[in-house]
């Protein structure tokens, strides 16, 4: 794809306009990707519904053009990637550190860590954008979208927008009336499950009805799908029976809650060893072009490559990007030894600017590591694909063993408040190595879908930095009404809330297992080994796999499978195989017709893209909505119009509800002609 906009060609790019625009977007999509990640562990990249919206508002404006629109959407694309912050932050309310989310340390972290994100990444734009042929799936997607919603000249095209706003908003709909019938009214119910006994032996049969899990699944596609499945067969059709059948019950303990029990205290942690040494196949994959990408990082800054005084060519300079990181490197320094201060003030000299200073180098130094390689891996799969809470799994690792080694400087800090002050130095500082690497995951991406369009990178790197601020600010309200109105499982606000309707948050409650088990040598080091070697076998299925050239089985995607509650693995592959049933529809067309696939299939794909995107965004903010109205009530079912009696009714009910959806969805998407 050629340039939409020439570089002698100048638009108006950076409005006052489109920054507010923006940065309302990145409010309501930063506050459901908040929502949607404590929730279910996923986040969804905003990038695509932010450009269609974009192009749906600007265009009643004079002068709008695809380059407005894109910097619209490259601001806003810091929602579904800052917002992966989650992924650790809630540890430290679960080992009971926090009581809540200071509002100035989280936005803090959140915007010093994606800021930093933007910056370690630029230096490699022209090698991995320009210079390369990494697909970036999104990014492309993104371009496709902004070129075909604009005219020739890149003005607002006539036709285009309306359409796919309507598929984003009737998703929308959708999603949030079922979310408020179920969530909200109780009428009809969240899940169903079904327990099977064989003699002591327990399997589960489970799904959820989350729309918003659909959604992600069917974005996620099938292969990711059938190794979610795979995950969920390991963990509830051979691990959890067999540990069941070896058990004892406890007085008046059902089996059903014996097998739930010990997939929560054992068989999770299968799943983090497997997690775990999928996140380091990855990477070292990745190693020989980290190192490339490291490389050329190095000379650019040294200021080796010449400048170029096309437009399309520039970005921030690299004083600029020195002086930034400096003031950051700073500011990092100061939040850290507030944070350290805070909970050890009778802590100095150099055992306290020892344990600052060996946490923020770390940040720093492994946050910039790990840049060159998302920049990679988002390029390779895209932004959604890659392993961000893999890599978090290993960051919390090393810096925990690393606070274990400096934790010889002053002999008692370890053992401070039960070994909570360790754990949480440890989480915070992988929170900022999880900023840098969701900010530096999604840049590039959007890079790309700039240099296809015809942008200006340093204006694109601008907006991404607004879009990290606003997201920033955004982060700690969000998690602190959710907090205060479903609670986290294992840490709930107030006595007498519902813990069925606490808020998941599994990385958090992953990488804070991980950490405290390391201080603690608590950890559950047998099935994590058993997760390992599971994981190596399966990477082995994988290579074999990859090498027909038919068909791969992504091993984070298997562990994840493993890890995550069955109500929400099973919708996840709902949601997936409703993409394969409608690639093969299309396919089978497409064929009788005598068209080309691709062709053919473009319109439906984006259609169902958008329409999935609706079901996230509209049961992401009803549940905001839901939250905000418990939080005020002080009532853990404040709209609920049944009572505990009308249960087993609502299970069905909702069942009937979510596969009727799920019939429309299929229709809607792979016949419907605009």
């Amino acid at each position: 794809m050629l340039n939409a906009v020439p570089a002698e060609r100048s638009l108006a790019e950076l409005t006052l306009r489109g920054l507010i625009l923006g940065a309302l977007i990145t409010v309501v999509f930063t506050a459901s990707n908040v929502y949607l990640g404590l929730k279910v562990g996923l986040t969804f990249a905003s990038s695509i519904p932010a450009a269609v919206i974009s192009m749906a508002v600007l265009r009643y404006f004079s002068g709008s053009n695809i380059l407005e629109n894109n910097m619209v959407q490259t601001q806003a694309s810091a929602a579904g990637t800052l917002s992966s912050i989650i992924f650790i932050l809630p540890g430290l309310l679960l080992i009971g550190y926090w009581a809540g989310f200071p509002f100035w340390q989280t936005a803090a972290i959140c915007a010093i860590g994606g800021i930093l994100g933007v910056l370690y990444t630029i230096p490699l734009r022209r090698v991995m954008v320009v210079q390369s042929a990494l697909p970036y799936p999104e990014g492309v997607a993104a371009a496709e979208i902004l070129r075909v919603g604009s005219g020739e000249d890149g003005a607002p095209a006539t036709t285009g927008n309306g359409p796919g706003m309507r598929d984003i908003v009737t998703g929308g709909v959708i999603a949030a009336a079922f979310s408020l019938c179920s969530s909200g009214f109780r009428v009809l119910s969240e899940s169903i499950s079904l327990w099977v006994n064989a003699g002591q032996a327990a399997f589960r049969f489970s799904t959820g009805f989350s729309l918003a899990l659909v959604g992600a699944g069917y974005m996620m596609g099938i292969t990711a799908g059938v190794a979610i499945l795979v995950g969920v067969l390991i963990c509830w059709g051979v691990a959890v029976p067999l540990l069941t059948v070896n058990s004892t019950l406890q007085d008046g303990q059902s089996l059903s809650a014996l097998a739930t029990s010990l997939w929560s205290s054992q068989v999770r942690f299968l799943g983090a060893g497997t997690i775990g040494v999928a996140a380091l196949w990855t990477l070292a994959t990745l190693f020989k072009p980290m190192v490339e990408g490291v490389w050329i990082s190095l000379r650019a800054v040294r200021g080796d490559s010449p400048a170029s005084e096309l437009r399309t060519e520039r970005d921030l300079p690299a004083k600029a990007i020195l002086g930034i990181a400096g003031l950051l490197l700073l500011a990092l320094f100061g939040v850290f030894a507030q944070f350290l201060h805070s909970a050890a003030p009778d802590l100095s000299g150099f055992a306290f600017w020892g344990l600052v200073g060996g946490c923020v180098v770390f940040a720093f130094i492994f946050g910039f590591l790990i840049a060159a390689a998302c920049g990679y891996m988002a390029g390779l799969v895209g932004s959604s694909s890659s392993p961000i809470s893999g890599i978090g799994i290993i960051a919390v690792i090393l810096v925990s063993l690393l606070i274990l080694a400096m934790g010889s400087v002053e002999g008692e800090f370890l053992q401070r408040t039960g070994g909570k002050l360790a754990i949480a130095l440890a989480l915070f500082t992988t929170a900022v190595v999880l900023a840098i690497a969701a900010i530096s995951n999604d840049n590039l991406q959007d890079l790309k879908t700039g240099y296809l369009v015809g942008a200006t990178p340093w204006r694109q790197q601008v907006a991404l930095i607004v879009g990290c601020l606003v997201g920033a600010l955004v982060i700690p309200p969000v998690l602190d009404l959710l907090y205060n109105a479903y609670g986290f499982v294992g840490a709930l606000p107030r006595p007498g809330m519902d813990p069925q309707q606490a808020l998941a948050a599994p990385q958090a409650t992953l990488m804070t297992a991980i950490a405290s088990g390391i201080f603690r040598d608590a950890l559950n080091w047998n099935m994590i080994l058993i997760g390992v070697v599971l994981g190596i076998a399966l990477i082995l299925v994988d290579v074999m796999l990859r090498r027909t050239g038919k068909a791969s089985l992504p091993v984070l995607a298997v562990g994840l499978g493993i890890y995550l509650p069955p109500t929400i693995g099973m919708t996840l592959v709902v949601g997936a195989l409703l993409s394969w049933l409608v690639e093969n529809r299309l396919k089978r067309r497409a064929a009788a017709a005598g068209a080309d696939f691709d062709a053919y299939a473009e319109e439906p794909r984006r259609r169902g893209v958008l329409l999935a995107s609706g079901l996230i965004v509209g049961e992401s903010l009803m549940g905001i909505l839901l939250a905000a109205l418990i939080g005020t009530t002080g009532k853990d079912a404040p709209l609920a119009l049944v009572g505990a009696g009308f249960e087993g009714t609502a299970e069905w009910l909702g069942l009937i509800v979510f596969v009727l959806i799920c019939v429309a969805f299929n229709a809607y998407v792979r016949d419907r002609r605009t």
